[in-house]
């Protein structure tokens, strides 16, 4: 019988220290992964997402600018594309002259309109006024032929008694005639003062005519109008800004090359954007609830804390967005764990990050 050594006496308590600091190593990390499972839910294959816009050009033509290259950072509102714009700078140039031709010959029309109306005005005061005097005087004539009529019979009478001369008789009746010739002038002056007052009064429906002119200029400038915010819309178009402060992600075409409208030129996202996008299992969903902390583990930069919360619950599986179906005509049936879609957004981000990052996420249920 072989009696052990001094050695393996020695050795002997070193291998049972390893074994005991393995076994509590394995204890420890059981128990850390018991406690994981009851107070978090963890999923490894998540992915960082964000909004990628598609920059597409309204109008067809010839890039002649693209300042911003793939990983470059833009501010809100910044050119990004320019889009030869001459011909259409053009056509707006030329539909404002026609709207200032029209313009014109509405003023002229409007000038005309007014020199019409003031000379009718004019016209009409002075026939009025001379179809009064002539009335006035009419009047008055025909007191003094009264008078007159009066003076000749008296003379008459005087005459056949011989106190008068036959001379002063004659006087009398020419008086008489005189005064009946003028008062049948004036009546004739009366009728062609009152024919040009009938004329004044015609002139002011020329006026009418200037109105309806007037008013047909409306609708031809209001399609030229139309026209012109239409061009400079065109003409907009032509200069594309970026909608977002955004990083760059991809950029399809080269300055000189000519794109043809609702053709993508670059993509882009807004860097301050970012969530994360994690499938999880239907029969963890009860645990989830909103605005849950969450740890955020990024394979890029594996010594940064990132932390986040949940944002938003799915409200259908992911297989019902799949492009193909998989209906069971046979009868055979395997059950499978669907998955929900869940959003977390980013409460702490010390680090910028990219669109398609895998990350690992751990969600404190507690």
């Amino acid at each position: 019988m072989l009696t052990p050594t001094r050695q393996q006496f020695r050795v002997a308590p070193l291998r049972l220290l390893i074994i005991t600091l393995a076994v509590l190593g394995a204890i420890a990390f059981g128990a850390y992964e018991i406690y994981m499972r009851v107070t978090h839910v963890s999923e490894y294959d998540a992915r960082v997402t964000a909004d990628i816009v598609t920059m597409s050009s309204r109008a067809e033509g010839w890039v002649i600018e693209l300042p911003a290259l793939e990983g470059a950072t833009v501010d809100a509102g910044q050119v990004i594309v320019r889009i030869d714009d001459r011909v259409a700078k053009l056509r707006v140039e030329a539909l404002q002259s026609q709207i200032s031709s029209v313009q014109a010959e509405r003023n002229r029309l409007l000038a005309e309109r007014r020199m019409i109306a003031n000379q009718a005005t004019a016209k009409t005061r002075t026939r009025t006024s001379g179809v009064h005097a002539t009335v006035a005087a009419r009047t008055a004539l025909d007191s003094d032929i009264l008078l007159a009529k009066q003076e000749l019979d008296r003379a008459r009478a005087l005459s056949q008694r011989g106190m008068i001369s036959n001379q002063q008789l004659e006087t009398a009746q020419a008086n008489v005639t005189r005064l009946e010739s003028t008062r049948r002038k004036l009546d004739a002056e009366r009728l062609q003062a009152e024919g040009t007052l009938g004329e004044a009064v015609a002139e002011r429906d020329r006026l009418e005519v200037i109105d309806g002119q007037i008013a047909g200029l409306d609708p031809v400038e209001a399609n030229l109008q139309a026209q012109l915010r239409q061009q400079q819309v065109d003409v907009g178009d032509r200069t594309i800004k970026s909608p977002v402060p955004a990083v760059i992600d991809r950029v399809f075409v080269v300055p000189g090359e000519y794109v043809l409208a609702g053709q993508r030129i670059l993509m882009l996202h807004n860097p301050k954007e970012l969530w994360v996008e994690v499938n999880i299992k239907e029969t963890q969903l009860r645990k989830l609830k909103l605005r849950q902390p969450v740890q955020v583990a990024v394979d890029a930069f594996p010594d940064d804390k990132f932390t986040g919360r949940v944002a938003r619950i799915g409200s259908a599986t992911t297989s019902r967005f799949a492009l193909l179906p998989t209906p069971n005509p046979s009868g055979n049936f395997t059950k499978i764990t669907q998955r929900v879609p869940v959003k977390i957004d980013f409460t702490e981000m010390p680090r910028p990050l990219s669109p398609g990052m895998m990350v690992e996420i751990d969600i404190d249920i507690r």
